[in-house]
């Protein structure tokens, strides 16, 4: 699952420190549920480095491959039974009701 921050963050910030406390405690709830493999959080998507390999040549760029808006805030894996049981962790992540969004990809290769 990808963690989409969105405004999640500001508006998170804002909130009164028992619910901050409460956003914190519903991570580490969903972190600690049987079948989630937590990994830690990413850094603000201003602070990343893209990294491309053109023609042979390493070529780096300040900043997200992807608009900050979108830019992935954390991912977890969840070994899950069915998409419904996905959904119901997902919407579970404070990010999603706070501006951001879960986006949920199964596991698959595809090359």
């Amino acid at each position: 699952m990808l963690i989409y921050q969105g405004q999640a963050v500001e508006q998170q910030a804002a909130l009164p420190e028992d619910e901050q406390k409460r956003v914190h405690a519903d991570y580490r709830a969903i972190n600690q549920m049987p079948g989630v493999t937590p990994m830690p959080p990413l850094g603000l998507a201003e602070n990343a480095t893209t990294v491309r390999v053109e023609g042979g040549h390493t070529l780096i760029t300040d900043g997200p491959f992807v608009g900050t808006k979108e830019a992935v805030g954390g991912v977890f894996i969840l070994e899950a039974e069915n998409l419904d049981a996905a959904i119901a962790v997902a919407a579970r992540v404070p990010a999603a009701r706070y501006g951001g969004a879960v986006e949920i990809r199964p596991s698959e290769v595809y090359w």
